[in-house]
C-alpha cells in the first residue's frame, strides 16, 4: 500500500469536488485540477486516468481484461464545462460494468485523487459557425456533454443565433441534464429544447419518436422556426454510433448536407465515440 500511495502522489494531479450519481451507472463527476489549464473551445475534450490498483464500483461487472496493477488507465472525456473554466472541470460518464477504467471512477469520492490530463483537445466546436447561422445538435447519451459546454459557452453571447438541442434516450431518468436544459428553453429566446423518449412510461407527456422521425416529422421547424437548410443551420451529432449514422445520412441524403472533414467544407459535424 504504501508504494501505491507513492504511485498516487507522483501521477495524480487533480481531487474530486463533487459526483452525482443520476442512476447507479451514470454519473456527473467535477474534479480540481492542482494546476490550471488553458482556456479550451467548448466541445473539446480531456483525458481521465486511474491506476489498475484503485477499487472498483460496488455494482461493477468482473473486468473484461484486467488492467495491470501499476497501470494508468486513461480514456477521453468531452468536458461539460464552460469554456472560461480553467480549473474545475465537469464530465458526463456513464459505468462500463466490465471496463477497465469507469468502474474505478465510479467508485470515487469527494476528496480522492485522480489524473487529468494537461491538454485538452478536439476539433468538435463551433469556430466555423458565423454568430448569426442557426444551430442544430442532436444527441443521445452522454453525447449530450459536449453540447452543454456550447451552451454554457456561447448561447448567451449568439443571441441572432437561435439553438435547439434534440435530444433522444429510452426513458426520462437517462436524459442527462435535463434541468437545466428545460430552464434555458423557457428563459432564452435563441434556444429550444427538444427531447424525445423510445420507451416512455405513462408519465412522460413528452414526444414518443426515434430523433429521424421526430426531424423527418418536422418538429424542428415547427418549434423552433429554424430551417434544416446548410446554407442557414449547421448540424452537430454526438451519441450512440447507430443514431449518429442513421441521422448524418439522413441529412445527406434528404438536405444535401456535407459532413465536415479535416480541411473539407461542410456543415455537418459529428464527434465519434
Amino acid at each position: 500500500m504504501e508504494d501505491y500511495e507513492s504511485l498516487r502522489q507522483d501521477r495524480y494531479n487533480a481531487t474530486v469536488v463533487s459526483k452525482i450519481l443520476l442512476t447507479p451507472d451514470l454519473m456527473i463527476l467535477r474534479v480540481a485540477t492542482d494546476e490550471p489549464r488553458e482556456q479550451f473551445s467548448a466541445g473539446q475534450y480531456t483525458t481521465l486516468g486511474l491506476s489498475g490498483f484503485e477499487p472498483r464500483s460496488a455494482n461493477s461487472e468482473e473486468e473484461h481484461s484486467p488492467a495491470p496493477a501499476e497501470r494508468l488507465v486513461q480514456r477521453a472525456y468531452s468536458i461539460v464545462s464552460a469554456r472560461h473554466e480553467t480549473r474545475e472541470f465537469e464530465f458526463y460518464i456513464t459505468q462500463i460494468k466490465s471496463g477497465q477504467l469507469t468502474p474505478r471512477l465510479f467508485a470515487l469520492e469527494v476528496g480522492d485523487r485522480l489524473f487529468v490530463g494537461r491538454r485538452i483537445v478536439g476539433v468538435f466546436n463551433l469556430s466555423e459557425v458565423l454568430p448569426e447561422k442557426d444551430v442544430l445538435m442532436a444527441a443521445t447519451g452522454t453525447g449530450i456533454a459536449p453540447f452543454i459546454s456550447f451552451l454554457r459557452s456561447h448561447v448567451a453571447s449568439r443571441p441572432n443565433s437561435r439553438m435547439v438541442v434534440v435530444q433522444g434516450a429510452s426513458h426520462q431518468r437517462d436524459l442527462g441534464y435535463y434541468s437545466e436544459l428545460a430552464f434555458l428553453n423557457t428563459t432564452l429566446a435563441n434556444f429550444f429544447y427538444l427531447p424525445t423518449l423510445a420507451d416512455a412510461d405513462e408519465t412522460w407527456r413528452g414526444r414518443r419518436m426515434w430523433i429521424e422521425d421526430l426531424l423527418a416529422a418536422g418538429e424542428v421547424k415547427r418549434e423552433s422556426g429554424i430551417t434544416l437548410d446548410p446554407a442557414k443551420t449547421h448540424v452537430y451529432l454526438c451519441g450512440n454510433p447507430k443514431m449518429v449514422e442513421s441521422v448524418a445520412r439522413w441529412f445527406i441524403e434528404e438536405k444535401g448536407y456535407q459532413q465536415k472533414k479535416g480541411r473539407e467544407e461542410g456543415q455537418l459535424f459529428i464527434e465519434e465515440f
